[in-house]
């Protein structure tokens, strides 16, 4: 499990409402990485018992992205052609002319995605489609350990 958590009750929540903050832990290759994080959130369920809720998940960082796919080898290929077409790695980027970091691209590619994703929690599952799975797409042009911040909340 790549996660750590701490827990917060409220003493006006029903006794079996709960929130949990969670990080998953992640190294990533950089340049549209792009991870499926599907079992963690599983694994997160499994271990606080959420049996029905919300499940938010953020991750900190402006080149960084979250949302959903069907996880296939097709997909993989497409995800990093479309973001190259609308968001050409070697076009100009004014956030270059402030930080001369080469990554303006990962920044633009990121905020068509965003940082966040909510998920509803039914029966210990998040409420997917069958083909539906959770991905971070990590655009910066370097590796980097990302730390995801998840949160639970609903009921036991």
């Amino acid at each position: 499990m790549r996660y750590t958590s701490s827990m917060t009750s409220h003493d006006t929540a029903p006794k079996d409402f709960f929130l949990v903050t969670d990080t998953i832990s992640v190294d990533t290759r950089g340049e549209g990485h792009i991870i499926d994080l599907t079992g963690d959130l599983q694994s997160s369920l499994e271990h606080h018992e959420l049996l029905e809720g919300h499940i938010l998940l953020f991750v900190p960082g402006s080149t960084g992205g979250l949302t959903t796919v069907e996880y296939e080898p097709g997909l993989l290929r497409d995800l990093p052609e479309f973001f190259e077409r609308i968001a050409p790695r070697d076009a100009h980027y004014h956030h270059e002319d402030t930080w001369h970091d080469g990554n303006g691209h990962s920044h633009v590619r990121a905020s068509l995605i965003g940082p966040s994703l909510m998920v509803p929690v039914k029966d210990g599952r998040p409420t997917l489609g069958t083909w539906q799975q959770v991905i971070l797409i990590d655009f910066d042009n370097k590796p980097r350990q990302r730390s995801l911040i998840i949160q639970l909340w609903g009921r036991r």
